[in-house]
This record gives structure tokens, C-alpha cells and sequence, in this order.
């Protein structure tokens, strides 16, 4: 069965690190464009980060820029956000999202873009 489990949540002080694994099992991760969500109370959805299935490409929302990085290892077929520098506006339920495809070279960071969606992971960043 096809599912995205996320891992890696949690309460973390301003300015420190939280990384997120999202695992895709039963997917084939060559073909597999991914992106990261969140939505912190009372907002919308936001896209945080998308990577192409190839990994060559690799984009991210103006307010995370320089401070997350989205890798991915298709052996494992495990996703990764590094979350260094965090905010208190950082806070919200964060969620991977997937999509398969065959552009090597596709990355989006609309929901609507991906069917496949994992249960989400809180991140309270507080002091």
C-alpha cells in the first residue's frame, strides 16, 4: 500500500534544528516528485519545499530560504527537511507530498499537485 509516514516533529527553542524523514514505502522513488506543507492554525496550507524526482531541482518558500534544505535518498526511499534557524512562525503541522511522474525534472509546491499525502508532524518552535 502506497503511504508517506513522517517522522522527526517536535518542540524546539527559537534558532534551533528539527530535521523531518518522511518514508515512502511501496513507491517507486525514481519516479516520485515530492514537495513539503504546513498549516499553522487558522491559515492555509502553505508549500514549504519541493524536490525533483531526480533531485537536480529544488525550490522553496521565500520565508525558508537559507534556513531548510530538502534532500532525498532514493535508496532509502526516506525524504528529508533540514529546519536549521527555527521561528516561532515557524510552528505548524507539517506534511510530505508526493506525486509520481516521469519529469525527471518536476517540482511544484502546489497541493493540488499531489495525490499522495502523509498524516503530518507537529513543529512548536517556543522558549
Amino acid at each position: 500500500q502506497r503511504q508517506l509516514v513522517e517522522f522527526g516533529g517536535g518542540l524546539v527553542q527559537p534558532g534551533g534544528s528539527l530535521r523531518l524523514s518522511c518514508a515512502a514505502s511501496a513507491f517507486n522513488s525514481d519516479y516520485l516528485a515530492i514537495a513539503w506543507f504546513r498549516q499553522a492554525p487558522g491559515k492555509e496550507r502553505q508549500g514549504v519545499s519541493c524536490m525533483s524526482p531526480n533531485g537536480g531541482v529544488a525550490n522553496y518558500a521565500d520565508s525558508v530560504k537559507g534556513r531548510f534544505t530538502v534532500s532525498r535518498d532514493n535508496a532509502k526511499k526516506t525524504l528529508y527537511l533540514q529546519m536549521n534557524n527555527l521561528k516561532p512562525e515557524d510552528t505548524a503541522v507539517y506534511y510530505c507530498a508526493a506525486t509520481v511522474t516521469t519529469v525527471q525534472t518536476l517540482c511544484l509546491m502546489t497541493s493540488l499537485s499531489y495525490p499522495y499525502w502523509g498524516q503530518g508532524t507537529q513543529v512548536t518552535v517556543s522558549s
